[in-house]
């Protein structure tokens, strides 16, 4: 006999309606619940291959940078997160030679609590976000590519490269329905000591089951452009875009 939840099913990826055997769950249910949490530990633990990663995005015609956080190995990222909010000297040093070519944003991308996520969604994301800005007047540095970096990272980058605004692509934490989600975060005026209240972050970007690449790329290219106009980002800055839809004559 089925659940009465059963139907609700097909609207969510919750572990709903699992069904009974006695006391406990079924064993295909558990079976399932030890998949899923073998897939998100599988996620977080994976090294990030950066180099062949670059490859593909120079392949695709992306100009990038190659930069490195404090962080020395995957153990560390987990116990240290204040070491993958930091840049080494060698990487800061490469930033502030390009500090004077007037960015309005710099793309950063990072495997963050999942490599996975970025090894299957990064490029086309990129490709996404890319052809939504294809007609804006912005300056854009090159994509800065970072294993192990947390969020925050993209304050000390933007502010080093003197850019006007600073979005991250980062693997989102895995869940035991998720291990593949990107997120991504946008922060107008990078500097050090932002908090998390002045960032907007677009999540669940995993196609096709969570948010489209392509719309993913329509709401930061909005969110980018309304940033620009009221000049701030954050908790103040919503993302009213009923349409879903971006008009490149929204960038002032």
């Amino acid at each position: 006999m089925k659940d009465a939840w059963h139907s609700l099913t097909e609207f969510t990826p919750a572990r709903i309606a699992q069904g009974r055997a006695g006391f406990s769950l079924p064993t295909e249910a558990i079976l399932e619940f030890q998949l899923a949490h073998a897939a998100a530990r599988d996620a977080v633990q994976q090294i990030w291959q950066v180099e062949q990663f670059n490859q593909s995005l120079i392949a695709s015609g992306f100009e990038t940078i190659q930069l490195n956080t404090l962080v020395s190995n995957r153990v560390q990222y987990l116990q240290r997160p204040d070491l993958g909010r930091q840049l080494d000297q060698s990487s800061k040093d490469l930033l502030r030679s390009y500090s004077d070519s007037n960015y309005d944003m710099v793309m950063i991308v990072s495997n963050g609590l999942s490599s996975l996520a970025i090894d299957q969604h990064g490029l086309n994301l990129l490709n996404s976000i890319d052809l939504a800005f294809q007609n804006s007047p912005l300056k854009l540095a090159p994509i800065c590519l970072v294993a192990n970096a947390r969020v925050a990272l993209a304050d000390e980058i933007g502010f080093l490269l003197g850019a006007k605004s600073a979005v991250i692509l980062v693997g989102e934490r895995p869940g035991l329905s998720v291990a593949d989600s990107i997120g991504a975060y946008l922060t107008y005026t990078p500097k050090l000591g932002n908090t998390d209240a002045e960032r907007n972050c677009i999540s669940n970007i995993h196609s096709p089951d969570g948010l489209s690449y392509s719309l993913a790329a329509q709401k930061l290219a909005y969110l980018t452009s309304q940033a620009r106009l009221k000049g701030y980002s954050g908790v103040l800055l919503k993302d009213d875009d009923v349409s879903n839809t971006y008009i490149q004559q929204n960038f002032a």
